[in-house]
Formats: C-alpha cells, structure tokens, sequence
C-alpha cells in the first residue's frame, strides 16, 4: 500500500468555458467539482494504475463533508483528522480555445498544534503497512515550514521511500532528512536553488541530502539526477489539454515505481507517458488510458551520465 499525505487538501472546483477573457462575464456550461489537492490526484491516479493507496490528510466544515463524500464515491479509502477549520477550495478554469488553465488556490484553513500532532501520529500508525510514502503539496497556516521535512523523517526513520513533492523552503527542509526522491518542477528547483539549470539545480538538491530528483519540465519531459546516473525522458509528440495535475500524476508513476524497485529508465518513462495521458483528461487526478498505452512508445529516455 502506498500512503499519501496531502497537508492541505481542497476540493476542486473545475469550470470549462469556451473563452476565458479577463474583465468580462463569461458563462459556464461544465463544471465539474471532486475531492483534490495534489496526494489525493496521486491517489486516484494509482487506483487508475491498478495499485491500493490510503489517502491522509486534515477534513472540516460542509466542504470537508464534500470532499469525504467524494472520495466515498470514487472508492478512494482515506483517514482524514477532523480539524476546526473549514477545508479549503480550489477554482481552475479552462479555455476550450487555447487548453490552457487558470487555477486559484485558497491558502486554506489554521491546523493547531493539536490537530498536525494528529496527523502524525496517524501517519506514523499507518506506516508499517506502507510500501511507500508520499508527501504532497503545500502546508497549510498554522504549520511551521519544516511540517514536510518532519513527515518525511517518519519514513525515513522506518525506511519506507519517500516522495516529496513540494517547493519553496519546505523542499530545501525536506532534502536535508534524506528523502529517496524529491520532485520539483524547474521554475520550482531554481527558485529552491538559485540555479536555472535544471539538472545542475537537481545535483544541488542531491548533495543537501536527497537520494534521487525529478525535475518535470513541462512539455519537455522529465529528468532524474541520482549519485549514480543522470538521465532524460522526452515524448516524442505533444499532448494537448489540461496541464493541472499533469505532475500529480507523474509522481503516482514514480510511487509505483520506488514501492517495485523498478529501474529509473522505466520510472521515468512511465511518469512522463502518464503526466502527458493527463493533460488529455479534462480534470487533474484522471488520465486517457488510451493516450497513456501509446506514449509509452513514444518517450525517448536519454543516459546523459
């Protein structure tokens, strides 16, 4: 079983127009709204993958209600810790027109001590059954910076892998308790490192304690830097859609591939096939599975070592 931890989860609200034009009136005529944040998009991915994952995470208010009715309905098994707070929203809006997507992200609800001290010891409950660790996303107020970097020393002190997928401060905490991979994306890395090259940023982040980073670059691709090898993954076609999630569900591709010890060469192929499989599915969390079986063959991995 794979666990994800999602600190700030929200439901996501995903409106689809034909136009989006700023400082106008525009009608909406699909709209779609699910349990998300990025460990629970990790989570629906995997179950779409055919591997079993628990989603953790905080619930409050009518939209906490929401977002555990959903994942009920989607059979995503959960344990979320109640909090006082009402759980945050996320709005996306795409444009037919272009396939590009807007997103507003609340910063979300105040976790106590007592309620992140909760979650802890959920996870720490839940880890002995775990093949892997995922931790996703962004903190919410109340939780000092260094919140992800202590979910990751839990895994790191059982030896469960662990992904983290974050950025900012939280991912230069989270390096430094030695995490098996760190995902960041390259505006992500460089604004961490200083460092607009991406594999050069990557090599930073390995030597501040990370086993193993991904950096998702887009349209372009992905690229792993480890102690042992450096190599690239590219599609040799574009996929047109929505990018919202596209990372979510590369990670889920990575998870898969830690818990099964598979060879970088297919991780990466696989997360970059599955990321471009989700950019052809309106709602982030879903993917084409018939674009995902014919990218497979159409993702180029490169051994720059």
């Amino acid at each position: 079983m794979i666990l994800t931890v999602t600190p700030n989860i929200a439901l996501d609200i995903t409106y689809t127009i034909d136009k989006f034009e700023l400082h106008s009136s525009m009608r909406v005529d699909d709209v779609a709204d699910r349990a998300g944040g990025k460990g629970i998009n990790v989570s629906r991915v995997l179950a779409s993958l055919g591997y079993e994952s628990l989603i953790l995470g905080f619930t409050g208010g009518n939209v906490g209600s929401a977002i555990e009715a959903d994942l009920i309905a989607s059979a995503l098994p959960y344990e979320l810790v109640p909090i006082e707070g009402q759980t945050r929203r996320s709005v996306g809006i795409v444009d037919r027109s272009t396939g590009d997507a807007t997103v507003l992200n609340e910063a979300g609800p105040h976790v106590s001590g007592d309620e992140w001290n909760r979650l802890i010891e959920t996870v720490k409950r839940q880890l002995p059954k775990a093949s892997t660790l995922v931790v996703s996303g962004s903190l919410p107020p109340g939780v000092g910076q260094s919140g992800v970097a202590e979910l990751a020393q839990l895994a790191v002190s059982a030896s469960v892998p662990v992904i983290v997928d974050t950025s900012g401060p939280s991912l230069l905490d989270a390096v430094a308790v030695g995490p098996d991979v760190v995902k960041p994306n390259a505006h992500e890395i460089t604004a961490a490192t200083g460092i607009a090259d991406p594999l050069e940023g990557a090599a930073a982040l390995l030597e501040r304690g990370a086993k193993a980073v991904v950096v998702s670059l887009g349209a372009d691709g992905m690229c792993v830097v480890t102690a042992d090898q450096t190599l690239r993954a590219k599609p040799t076609r574009t996929i047109s859609g929505n990018p919202t999630g596209a990372g979510d569900a590369g990670v889920a591709a990575l998870a898969a591939g830690l818990s099964l010890a598979s060879p970088w060469e297919d991780r990466l192929r696989r997360a970059v096939a599955v990321s471009a499989a989700a950019v052809a599915h309106p709602l982030a969390g879903s993917f084409d599975p018939d674009v995902y079986e014919s990218m497979l063959t159409d993702v180029l991995v490169e051994d720059l070592s």
